[in-house]
């Protein structure tokens, strides 16, 4: 039998690929291609993780999911562009991605890239429009707070990191940090963005930056260990190809056993900073458990 943890992850899912399909534009004009490229790579199914941390973490403030779906669905739009980015032959050279044929493998690499620009446009779009939100000011610091995450002090400097890096220099600190930067600015904006909609208290706030400090942590070295043991075909993209390049990962630097350990003992951390939000946390301590267990 499904467990709530699941249902809930899955109920997910359809309500972003509903969201998704309404906010993204039609292919027609002379932009179509864009337009099927952009579609292409969105839709192409995917955990949703940072969007449902998005919404579990509205709700614990009853936020509308009027409000909380559209942030999620900016924020997947965002994600993708990364990942279209994250693939190309400039930067990791993937052909698979969620089981399908890469964006630049797909359509050509132009498109790649004019896709992944576009969709991040459309993500701050999605943000600054007052139906994610009737308060401006509630508006500007979830495009502000994105726009950190995302950018050079983010994602992209994370990404920086992990390309121009000598594997030889790179220490666990070293690696900590870019994952921080790569990797767990994004699922810590996804808890941010619940606690700016909510109208969190400092407490709060806190608190769920810790538990996405801990859970991006985890994600990451989970992704190691799936990289390292799992199968192309059931990841839906190239495994190994950290190891075969020569990067340094957490699995390289602590061993594969030490990794398991320090993936298990961050997720127990994450569910330990959410103890004020009693039983209403629950999925979310859910989400940190899921983080380390699962299969792809």
């Amino acid at each position: 039998m499904e467990d709530q943890f699941a249902k809930a992850l899955r109920q997910t899912a359809a309500l972003m690929d509903t969201k998704l399909d309404q906010l993204l534009p039609v292919n027609k004009g002379l932009e179509r291609d864009l337009h099927e490229a952009m579609r292409y790579a969105v839709l192409a199914g995917g955990k949703r993780l940072r969007a449902f941390l998005v919404i579990q973490s509205a709700d614990l403030f009853d936020v509308s999911r009027d409000y909380s779906v559209r942030v999620a669905a900016a924020l997947e739009i965002l994600h993708t562009y990364s990942l279209i980015h994250d693939d190309l032959p400039c930067m990791d050279d993937d052909d698979l991605r969620r089981g399908l044929p890469t964006v630049h493998k797909k359509f050509d690499e132009t498109l790649a890239v004019l896709a992944g620009d576009a969709l991040q446009a459309l993500a701050f779009e999605i943000l600054a429009h007052p139906e994610t939100h009737p308060s401006g000011s509630v508006r500007a610091s979830l495009v502000h707070r994105l726009a950190l995450a995302s950018g050079g002090h983010g994602m992209v400097g994370g990404q920086t990191m992990d390309i121009y890096a000598d594997p030889e220099e790179i220490s666990l600190s070293t690696i900590t940090r870019l994952q921080q930067l790569k990797t767990g600015a994004l699922i810590q904006y996804s808890c941010e963005a619940g606690a700016i909609l909510g109208h969190a208290a400092p407490a709060q706030i806190t608190a769920l930056k810790a538990y996405a400090h801990d859970l991006g942590l985890a994600f990451q070295i989970a992704d190691d260990i799936l990289d390292a043991e799992g199968e192309s075909d059931e990841m839906g993209k190239a495994t190994r190809k950290d190891a075969d390049a020569g990067k340094a990962t957490f699995v390289s630097l602590m061993g594969l056993e030490k990794a398991k350990i320090h993936a298990k003992m961050l997720a127990d951390q994450a569910i330990s900073h959410l103890s004020l939000f009693n039983s209403n946390a629950d999925l979310l301590r859910d989400a940190a458990i899921f983080t380390v267990e699962r299969k792809k």
